[in-house]
C-alpha cells in the first residue's frame, strides 16, 4: 500500500493488522482518484471508516486543502497518526478524530467536498452513513462496498452517478443535483 501520485508519491502506508481492517486496493484508489482527479486540488476530503488513513492521504497528496480521517479503533488512530507522519502532512491539513464514524456524521458542522465511505461491509453502517453524509457534502459521496450489495439511486440531495465494478467490490460515486 503506498501513496500514488503527488506530494507523497510512492511513499509505503502502514496498514492496520488483523481481519476487521480491508484496506482498499491500489488498484481500486488509482481508479478513485482519476475519476475525482480534477476536485480533489483545494477540496475538503472526509476518510469516514478511515482505517489506514490511505484515501485521505492520497487526497493530502493532490493537493486537498484539508483531510478528516474518522475511525473508532485505537489501532486505526495510531496507524493513521504514523502515516500522516510519514508523509509529512502534520499539522492542520491532517484532522484525526478516534470516534464512532456515525456519532461524528450525526453531530458535526463540518462540511465536505468530497466524502469516501468504507466502513465494514455486512453491517448496515454504510446505509446510516450515507443518510447522514448527504446533508454535509457539497460535491462528491463516495462509497466502497461489495458488488451484490445494492445501494439507492437518490440520498438526499445526491444521485447515483455511476457504479465502477472491480471484481467483488463496487464503488459508487454520488453527486450533488
Amino acid at each position: 500500500m503506498r501513496v500514488i501520485t503527488g506530494s507523497a508519491r510512492g511513499r509505503k502506508l502502514q496498514s492496520p493488522q488483523g481481519n476487521d481492517v480491508r484496506p482498499t486496493t491500489d488498484t481500486v484508489k488509482e481508479s478513485v482518484f482519476s475519476i475525482i482527479q480534477f476536485e480533489v486540488e483545494g477540496c475538503r476530503f472526509l476518510d469516514a471508516f478511515a482505517g489506514s488513513g490511505q484515501m485521505g492521504l492520497e487526497a493530502l497528496s493532490r493537493g486537498a486543502e484539508k483531510a478528516f480521517f474518522i475511525d473508532n479503533s485505537r489501532r486505526s488512530m495510531s496507524v493513521i497518526k504514523k502515516n500522516i507522519e510519514l508523509c509529512s502532512f502534520s499539522g492542520d491539513r491532517a484532522v484525526t478524530v478516534q470516534r464512532d464514524t456515525i456519532s461524528f456524521l450525526s453531530s458535526t458542522n463540518e462540511r465536505f467536498d468530497i466524502i469516501f465511505l468504507d466502513p465494514p461491509y455486512g453491517t448496515g453502517l454504510l446505509q446510516k452513513a450515507m443518510e447522514l453524509c448527504a446533508g454535509i457534502t457539497d460535491r462528491y459521496m463516495i462509497c466502497e462496498h461489495p458488488t451484490d450489495e445494492r445501494l439507492p439511486e437518490k440520498v438526499g440531495g445526491l444521485s447515483l452517478k455511476k457504479n465502477y465494478k472491480y471484481g467483488s467490490i463496487t464503488v459508487s460515486i454520488y453527486t450533488v443535483q
